[in-house]
């Protein structure tokens, strides 16, 4: 079975399905919708959903008007490259992507096809957009911010264990951005007064290796960014978090899912959700160049309550009232 197919069975398109033509009618166009992510489907799946079920909200049905092809490089970074040409040799409408490294895959892979992102930290930076109000290029899309969010993960962690004081940052060096996300970590502890440690996941040989170096550190808490090599490594992160006994918070809200503790960030959902937007406006003769980047307008704070019970570990009433989400 090819990737199409294995996302469409997964993600229940059968369901979105249009009533059969009849051959009177005129051939509707079909639009090609190319997906590119770093990760996989099983991490990947829940959001695709929500963006295609937006797009038949829109009026987008697979099988009538639309298809949708997937590449998953499953964690392989290097093939992100291939993927992507791949992709850009094909007659797609409009490629989707998630974070920056499949959006900067992408974005050198073609400078025709439009490109619409869910979550890069800084398209500017990463050299993706001239500008937030006027991109110039064909990629825009959605920011995720986690960048500007730092201190408030930070703050929150330290409101729920104000007694932490070193904290193991997981920053993503591969990144555009990686200096800019530890720069800003490393502000927000030293207003919290508390110390940093960079650390660092690619593998799951690192996940002993981490777990030797912050016991060494005598880290008390860590702190997991939502950078995309991070995304591809949740459960090892959470493992790390899991084998030391750390209180954690993570950017997203898929770590809790995996049995993190804590997250905070953008409500990646709604990201996907306003993806399907974009994607409309382009099919619909805008161009790329012309659509502000957005950044996110919803923020959920989750905490998982079976983590938290399992590290004997209590979270202030303070802080459950203010959940979003609470997994028990």
């Amino acid at each position: 079975m090819n990737n199409r197919r294995r996302l469409l069975a997964a993600f229940g398109a059968s369901a979105l399905a249009a009533p059969l033509w009849s051959f009177a009618q005129p051939q509707a166009r079909v639009y090609r919708i190319g997906f590119l992510t770093p990760d996989t489907l099983e991490t990947r799946r829940p959001f695709v959903e929500v963006f295609m079920r937006a797009m038949h909200e829109l009026g987008y049905v697979e099988g009538k008007n639309v298809t949708y092809e997937p590449r998953f490089a499953n964690g392989d970074l290097a093939r992100l490259s291939a993927l992507a040409t791949e992709l850009a040799g094909q007659s797609f409408d409009v490629i989707v992507v998630t974070n920056s490294l499949a959006a900067e895959a992408a974005a050198k892979a073609t400078r025709t096809t439009p490109i619409v992102f869910t979550a890069v930290a800084d398209p500017i930076a990463s050299g993706l957009a001239a500008s937030l109000a006027r991109p110039g290029g064909n990629v825009t899309g959605i920011s995720n911010i986690i960048i500007e969010l730092a201190g408030k993960q930070l703050q929150l962690l330290k409101e729920t264990f104000p007694k932490i004081s070193r904290v193991a940052v997981f920053v993503d060096s591969t990144t555009s951005t990686a200096a800019a996300y530890f720069g800003e970590a490393e502000r927000a502890a030293k207003a919290l007064g508390v110390e940093v440690l960079s650390a660092e996941v690619r593998s799951g040989e690192d996940v002993e290796k981490n777990v030797v170096a912050l016991r060494k550190w005598r880290a008390d808490s860590m702190w997991v960014l939502s950078t995309p090599t991070n995304i591809n490594n949740q459960k090892l992160l959470v493992q790390i978090a899991e084998k030391t006994r750390l209180p954690a918070i993570y950017g997203a809200d898929s770590y809790v899912e995996y049995g993190g503790l804590m997250s905070y960030g953008p409500n990646t959902p709604d990201n996907w959700r306003r993806a399907a937007a974009y994607v409309d406006k382009i099919l619909k003769g805008a161009k790329p160049a012309d659509l502000p980047i957005e950044q996110p307008t919803k923020f959920e704070l989750v905490i998982n309550m079976k983590t938290a019970k399992a590290l004997g570990i209590t979270i202030p009433q303070s802080i459950l009232f203010r959940a979003d989400r609470v997994i028990e």
